[in-house]
């Protein structure tokens, strides 16, 4: 069974800085994206970086590209996000996900949704 656990949210203010974590298990390492979203309130659920377990390549959405990092660790299982910079319009629950859609790279563009999910963790900055 998939799955995938979100830690690491708080509230923090503007400026500062936060890393989640996404721990896995349940899958192959190797054949699997990992992607970051979030959902503000009132809106839509974004897409915001995106990792391929297999080769490591990234991509980012323009909203935080140079302020957040994606990476992993694959002796713990788990994907990092890096969140520098932190603005008040980052408020957001963040969730991760998971996709064997790409065989272990990233797609061409952010995914709009991927096949499993966590329940997410919840990131407030204060201004």
């Amino acid at each position: 069974e998939v799955q995938l656990v979100e830690s690491g949210g708080g509230l923090v203010q503007t400026g500062g800085s936060l890393r989640l974590a996404c721990a896995t298990s349940g899958f192959r390492w190797d054949d699997y994206a990992i992607g970051w979203f979030r959902q503000a309130p009132g809106k839509e659920r974004e897409a915001i970086a995106c990792i391929g377990l297999y080769d490591g390549n990234t991509i980012y959405a323009d909203s935080v590209k140079g302020r957040f990092t994606i990476t992993k660790d694959n002796a713990k299982n788990t994907v990092y996000l890096q969140m520098n910079s932190l603005k008040p319009e980052d408020t957001a629950v963040y969730s991760c996900a998971a996709d064997a859609s790409w065989a272990g790279t990233v797609p061409s563009e952010l995914p709009t949704g991927m096949d499993y999910g966590g329940t997410g963790t919840l990131v407030t900055v204060s201004s």
